[in-house]
């Protein structure tokens, strides 16, 4: 999502971008099955592009669709690509040659959050049409006009804006089924990650699209604090399936109304620093960003007194103990770092282009690093000066 605002002179006026949504969005529990015509209209030679395992998942239910829409007099001519580790540049440069080879007409994205990143910008950077089809719950990277980008090992480097969200996304739940439930867990962590990050950043906004992005943003909390329990223990239930809705679809659109300050705030800074640790690779994106929304809070705490925050903490401590979202460091996998490490990612996290400067209060790394270790303590513990 873009929102860019010209300077206003004598002479303009301000103008606005909004990138807000998918051109179409098909979802149900057999949504692939009646997606033939809708991927055809795009071309006649998709590059396929997915993790190993995501293709390997997916094939089977996309191939006969594909070949349901090769009927015609000019078949649908497709190839698939595994993107790699991550969607780093090294990465993009292969999948611009594979497009190139196979002379690829439009793109199809099939995955998780990296691969649907990867894919997104290389349609992007070739100019052709996207279709994303997300195989788990865990982002809402099949919505967005954004990409991040990672190096090799895996570190956050910096997020590319796209021209256009999605021409198509496809939302198949018995392929989402298919996951892990762990991916629906950390799903979760992102987007309730909308509420605490945008409300901080645009709470007292009297920008009308902010307005509704930070109210649909509490809305989506709503829904996430109400539903996911019964959504884990019965999966493919309709309300298992409104969870997906909320996670995929819903946190896309707060992003797309509101702008990148109602996107990411000190949540997913710490995300971004914790990725520069080798030891977080285990973990996923919306773990490390649920985490993160526990940083945040304490460091709204420790800084500025605020007992609201010190309330939403220890709402989403139960809330995190009864889905199964990590609370601390320890239970990233990171109770083991050193200090030194530590102190990497909080410098990482607290860098001049950081989003953690969306805070209305500046922070150090010391006391982020003392937020990072005290996400679970009693309120009033542990304040720093500022």
């Amino acid at each position: 999502m873009t929102q860019t605002q010209s300077t206003k002179t004598t002479n303009t006026t301000a103008i606005y971008s909004l990138t807000i949504a998918p051109a179409c969005v098909l979802r149900g529990q057999k949504a692939l099955v009646q997606a033939g015509d809708a991927i055809a209209r795009f071309g006649k030679r998709p590059l396929i592009v997915g993790g190993s395992n995501s293709l390997a998942t997916a094939q089977p239910y996309l191939q006969p669709i594909l070949e349901r829409a090769s009927t015609g007099a000019s078949p649908l001519q497709s190839a698939y690509t595994d993107y790699g580790k991550d969607c780093s540049e090294n990465s993009l440069e292969t999948l611009r040659e594979a497009a190139q080879t196979h002379q690829a007409d439009f793109i199809i994205g099939v995955g998780g959050g990296k691969a649907l990143d990867a894919a997104k910008l290389l349609a992007h950077q070739c100019q052709i049409p996207i279709v994303t089809i997300p195989t788990s719950a865990a982002t809402c990277a099949a919505w967005t006009a954004l990409s991040n980008i990672y190096s090799e090992q895996g570190a956050f480097q910096y997020d590319v804006t796209l021209a256009r969200c999605p021409d198509l996304l496809i939302l198949d739940y018995g392929l989402i089924q298919t996951a892990p439930q762990r991916t629906l867990i950390a799903g979760i962590g992102d987007a309730i990650a909308k509420w605490y990050e945008a409300s901080v950043s645009s709470g007292h906004s009297e920008q009308t699209m902010i307005i509704a992005a930070v109210q649909q943003a509490r809305i989506l909390r709503d829904i996430l604090f109400q539903k996911s329990a019964a959504a884990l223990k019965e999966p493919g239930s309709e309300t298992w399936q409104e969870v997906a809705d909320a996670v995929v679809l819903l946190a896309g659109v707060i992003g797309g109304i509101g702008g990148a300050q109602c996107r990411t705030v000190a949540a997913h800074a710490v995300h971004n620093g914790l990725t520069h640790l080798l030891a977080s690779h285990g973990t996923l994106h919306g773990e490390k960003v649920a985490y993160g929304i526990l940083v945040q809070l304490r460091l709204e705490e420790m800084l500025q007194n605020n007992q609201l925050a010190a309330t939403a903490r220890q709402q989403l401590l139960k809330f995190y103990a009864e889905i199964g979202l990590p609370q601390t460091l320890d239970n990233l996998g990171l109770g083991d770092i050193s200090l030194t490490q530590l102190q990497r990612a909080a410098d990482i996290a607290c860098n001049p282009d950081s989003d953690i400067h969306r805070l209305p209060f500046k922070v150090v790394p010391e006391q982020l690093m003392a937020a990072m270790v005290s996400t679970t303590a009693p309120v009033g513990e542990l304040k720093i000066k500022h």
